[in-house]
């Protein structure tokens, strides 16, 4: 029988060293933003039950959830979302404090997607979440806090881009379909799949609508996307819809993005929730979004509090592998010192390298059981102090190959 104790699961691994500080550099800088900005950190359990994630826009499949059983039999997993969750908390232990709600959030989630085969079923997110207030000016503040999440690394380029899922789902509605072919169009344009969305799309009918649905993914661009988004399928909806966006991308305009700024009319999150303005963000050397968000209007009231809401994730551990390519984090150094404690002098020289880490001095302990173990490990590592604890401390420092006091 083949076992496991070896290997981490699929779509996980071990992060080592530089990988480390290259993270916990990246989580810290967004702690630091937002922050900043008047969000307060929450953290939410690991583990959430079943029925926070399988109900209204909050289903998701079991296939995509790692799902386990507590000690009295009911079903839970693995948050797979931090927004969820969130709103459970806002709508539950928050609903006395007033409005609005700054939240920010580091966790991790885990999703089995199938979407991401080959990719990491764990990952570190860093958000917002602005609850209270259905005012565009929210949309702005989150949107421009995600602006400055994707500029914090210097010698790094970004795009952000803005659609309205309230445009897909007006087009659906139209269309007439079930949930269940509505979800399989919605999976078709999000994993890009043009030839198998055509062929669904053609079995349904030669539509106006079929025909803009067709055409959706490849409504991306600059201010002239609209223009052609309006002379498809539309009603008053629609057509209320693509003005609001319209608005909404030449007011962010302001914030000097130029051509960083894009349209995408085929955002559609797999994540049912969103109600209105959508957007994502990317890095150059980044092969998919490190930032997706948007408006969620209802979410809150599955809960029993009817709150508005918007806010967005960044995918930390995207963001902290490119930093670390380009060489913009923390890396991994050798202590300054090594401290020694002669045979008798154990207990001493641990608290020597205590009083050393104090003032700031990077040190560690030797565990070597003799001097010379000790300087060859030294030298091996190139730390250039030892120092040597007794009934004195004594101080060498290393110099034309060897140390000396």
């Amino acid at each position: 029988m083949r076992t496991y104790e070896l290997i981490t699961p699929e779509g996980t691994k071990d992060v080592l060293f530089d990988e480390c500080l290259a993270r916990r550099d990246v989580e810290n800088r967004y702690r630091k933003i937002f922050g900043g900005m008047g969000y307060s950190e929450v953290i939410t359990p690991g583990i959430e039950f079943y029925d926070v994630f399988n109900d209204g826009s909050r289903k998701y499949s079991q296939e995509a959830l790692y799902k386990l059983t507590d000690a009295k039999g009911r079903l839970i997993t693995l948050r797979p979302d931090c927004t969820i969750p969130i709103a459970r908390l806002a709508a539950t232990r928050l609903r006395d404090v007033p409005m609005p709600l700054r939240l920010f959030y580091v966790q991790t989630v885990y999703e089995n997607n199938k979407l991401l085969k080959g990719r990491s079923d764990e990952i570190v997110q860093s958000g917002i979440e602005l609850i209270g207030s259905e005012y565009k000016r929210a949309d702005f503040e989150v949107m421009s806090i995600a602006v400055k999440a994707l500029k914090e690394y210097e010698g790094t380029d970004f795009r952000l881009e803005i659609g309205d899922v309230g445009y897909f789902k007006e087009l659906v509605s139209m269309l007439g379909v079930s949930e269940g072919v509505a979800e399989d169009i919605r999976y078709l344009i999000e994993a890009k799949n043009y030839p198998a969305l055509n062929d669904l799309l053609d079995s349904i009918g030669d539509t106006p609508v079929t025909e803009a649905l067709k055409k959706l993914p490849a409504l991306f661009g600059g201010v002239e996307v609209f223009d052609k988004a309006a002379k498809l399928a539309s009603n008053d909806k629609t057509r209320e819809i693509l003005d609001n966006l319209k608005a909404f991308y030449t007011s962010l305009q302001k914030l000097d993005l130029g051509d960083r700024l894009s349209v995408d009319l085929g955002i559609v999150n797999r994540t049912d929730y969103y109600t209105g303005i959508v957007f994502k963000g990317y890095l150059s050397g980044v092969g998919e979004a490190v930032l997706q968000g948007g408006r969620y209007n209802r979410l809150l009231s599955e809960f029993g509090m009817n709150a508005p809401a918007t806010g967005f994730a960044v995918n930390v551990n995207l963001v902290a592998a490119l930093v670390r390519k380009l060489g913009l984090s923390p890396v991994q150094t050798a202590p300054e010192a090594v401290v020694y404690g002669e045979h008798g002098y154990c207990i001493e020289a641990i608290s020597y390298t205590m009083q050393l880490a104090e003032k700031g001095i990077a040190a560690e302990n030797a565990v070597f059981d003799s001097f010379e173990e000790t300087v060859a490990a030294a030298k091996a590592r190139g730390i250039k102090e030892i120092y040597v604890v007794s009934d004195k401390v004594k101080k060498l420092t290393y110099k034309d190959g060897e140390y000396r006091e």
